[in-house]
């Protein structure tokens, strides 16, 4: 007999692991009813239901009992970092970006070609490489701690660079002994215990280097998702340190409404924020309404950014000065996944020039060309995220804290309160 039941789960690319009913290849969750059919849940569709049982689950769904929850805690803001009320169309998913594109006509294509390549080449051209790798996160580079988690070379350079070059800049400095964070205090009271909110937290590595190389007092760990195996067990052992871990959407966090953060100096830190979840983070320290009294650095690496969307970037004045229009904006966005999509091991110029590849009309593009105008469209929409933090009066810089071949994601954001 079957030792687990034949329910396929496409998400989690596997079979259900519930034993099966006698007489049965499936569990009592999925055996299925000869009148009866699965159905996704509307609340939460990552799973599904038998539709004779979708009135009585929708009363329980895990997710609808979170959100019940989530909307009884001060800090939440439904929409708060979304953008702007003015702008309440839908978001524009991926397979539509790739339509509008190959719809254009040739003429159309090429003269927004020629508009990236102008634009890039005035406003990109001092994108600097800055690969840290910092004195402070060398117990964790020669692996000196005890490990009690999941070391992957190529993440631990990426964060102790994020952690570098947030240190280079001036924002995060360790102490001699290096158990204590100490932030640029220079307009608050040194006495201030400074706290780090990792946006887009996943399970929380980033933080855990941080506390281990750096020491920290406070940690505010944001990510709308449940993870497993996360860094929280061994967080909460260090002694002092308080740990606060916000299951919430970026976009709804209202974040001087934290009674734990309120007045003390903080620093944001991210490492792959999808899309417009950058732009949510960036609203969310530094926008209108953010205390940015409070605010002393962010450090945050970019990513996904075919998932960006107009109604919620940051710096839509700095394309439309460009003369580029939403539309254009959004076939930028697909541009992007061109540069993910090459091989990373050599050059973008040393990329298979074979592979050729129709586009719309008559315009044919090697991986190469695609790749290389994917790079340059996904600097230009960090340009913008970059620009918007100078104009905010932050200290700020746009960097490549990794090789493209350790993360073909490898910008950096990162910004201070300059001195008052």
């Amino acid at each position: 007999m079957a030792t687990r039941c034949k329910f396929w789960l496409p998400k989690k690319k596997r079979f259900c692991a519930i034993p099966p009913l006698s007489n049965s290849e499936f569990c009592g969750n999925h055996s299925k009813r000869s009148d009866d059919v699965w159905i996704l849940c509307s609340i939460d569709p990552s799973h599904s239901v038998l539709e004779s049982n979708l009135e009585s689950h929708l009363k329980r769904c895990p997710l609808l009992k979170h959100q019940n929850s989530l909307s009884l805690q001060p800090f939440y803001l439904k929409g708060i970092n979304g953008g702007g009320q003015e702008e309440e169309e839908e978001g524009v998913s991926s397979e539509s970006k790739r339509m509008a594109v190959h719809s254009m006509t040739a003429p159309q294509f090429i003269k927004l070609i020629e508009k990236i390549k102008s634009v890039h080449a005035e406003i990109c051209k001092d994108i600097l490489e800055s690969y840290t790798d910092p004195d402070a996160c060398k117990i964790w580079i020669n692996r000196a701690i005890d490990w009690k988690i999941p070391f992957q070379e190529k993440h631990v350079i990426q964060q102790a660079s994020i952690l570098g070059n947030l240190e280079k800049l001036g924002a995060l400095k360790s102490s001699s002994i290096g158990e204590q964070l100490q932030c640029d205090t220079s307009s608050a009271d040194s006495s201030d215990s400074p706290a780090v909110v990792e946006f887009g937290a996943g399970r929380g590595y980033l933080t855990q280097m941080l506390a281990d190389c750096y020491g920290v007092s406070k940690v505010f760990l944001v990510e709308r998702k449940s993870y497993k195996l996360k860094a929280d067990r061994s967080l909460r052992q260090k002694e002092s340190l308080i740990l606060e871990r916000l299951r919430i959407d970026i976009e709804d966090l209202n974040l001087n409404a934290i009674v734990a953060l309120q007045g003390v100096p903080y620093l944001a830190i991210g490492k792959h924020l999808c899309g417009p979840a950058t732009d949510m983070t960036l609203r969310c320290c530094v926008g209108e309404g953010a205390a940015k009294s409070y605010f002393r650095g962010l450090s945050i690496a970019t990513c996904c950014h075919h998932l960006c969307q107009w109604k919620h970037y940051i710096n839509k004045d700095f394309f439309l000065n460009l003369g580029i229009t939403k539309d254009d904006f959004h076939a930028i966005t697909w541009f992007t996944s061109w540069a993910v999509d090459a091989d990373h091991s050599s050059d973008v110029a040393d990329t298979n020039t074979e592979n050729v590849k129709n586009i719309c009309g008559d315009i044919n593009m090697s991986v190469a060309e695609r790749a290389a105008l994917g790079f340059m469209c996904k600097d230009i929409i960090d340009a913008g995220r970059f620009m918007w933090l100078r104009e905010y009066g932050l200290e700020s810089k746009l960097v490549k804290y990794v090789p493209s071949n350790i993360s073909p994601e490898n910008h950096l954001l990162i910004a201070k309160r300059g001195r008052s």
